[in-house]
């Protein structure tokens, strides 16, 4: 399976490997990467990457998707597959999928539904979309767990909005509690109380938050944005997002001082 991937930061480059370590012929582009993965060309343009790909996932980052798109579409003949797999809110799914159905491209919403270092492509997806099918049956093919949630963009791109309340309002509210007992010298214990309540694997979950939330927080504050938008749109109420934004929204203030022993070196993404 020839595949193109746009897109060689943290996410991007993973795919990009992983896939190529599982038989697909892999042509990655980036303008910031002076080299790729061991298995994968890299190819000087968006353009270039995808001419004859079968297969193109963009891992651009929201705020690039439609530029990554715009790129790609002009590259592409009707036998490839577009597969946008950047968070963004269902509205820009859909404005994104009718973009790609005005130049006959196949267009699908991809989710990816937890943290892609922790298990690589291996991290679960949903995908939703007028190639929700096809896009289902080649990275299934692939080994990677794909589940198809519908034919309409957006789908997808609301149900992972939907997930983060819960996701990234668990880890804020983990972060305030070690942040209050560090005031009374009862951080360990808070955290440990939190860990039991959250299963075998609830000590390393509680670091991942705590670590994750700080390292990522600038982009997490703007997906919890777009949650936030989605939840008006539906009417829903919102007071958790609203306060999960706000405390991404101060670790991503380079200002913010926090307790040294709750997040060690770490420093909020640029």
């Amino acid at each position: 399976m020839r595949i193109a991937v746009l897109g060689l930061g943290e996410a991007g480059s993973i795919y990009a490997a992983d896939l190529a370590g599982r038989g697909a012929t892999v042509t990655a582009t980036d303008p910031r990467a002076e080299s790729a993965p061991s298995g994968v060309r890299l190819a000087p343009s968006v353009g270039e990457a995808v001419d004859g790909a079968e297969l193109i996932l963009s891992l651009v980052t929201g705020h690039a998707a439609q530029e990554a798109l715009a790129a790609a579409l002009p590259a592409m003949d009707g036998t490839g597959i577009f597969a946008d797999m950047n968070t963004a809110s269902p509205e820009e799914k859909r404005r994104l999928s009718l973009r790609a159905a005005a130049s006959g491209i196949p267009f699908g919403d991809v989710a990816i539904l937890a943290p892609v270092p922790r298990a690589r492509i291996d991290t679960p997806l949903i995908v939703s979309g007028a190639a929700e099918a096809a896009i289902t049956d080649r990275l299934s093919a692939l080994g990677i767990p794909t589940t198809g949630v519908g034919p309409e963009a957006g789908v997808a791109a609301g149900l992972k909005l939907l997930r983060s309340v819960f996701m990234k309002g668990l880890a804020a509210t983990v972060l305030e509690a070690a942040t209050a007992a560090e005031a009374i010298g009862a951080r360990e214990w808070v955290l440990g109380q939190i860990a039991s309540e959250l299963g075998p694997s609830g000590e390393a979950l509680v670091e991942h938050l705590l670590e994750s939330t700080q390292r990522h927080a600038v982009r997490r504050a703007a997906e919890m944005r777009a949650t936030r938008s989605f939840l008006d749109s539906l009417g829903a109420s919102r007071p958790m997002t609203d306060g999960t934004i706000e405390w991404l929204e101060r670790l991503s203030d380079k200002g913010l001082q926090t307790p040294s022993n709750i997040v060690d070196n770490l420093v909020s993404d640029p």
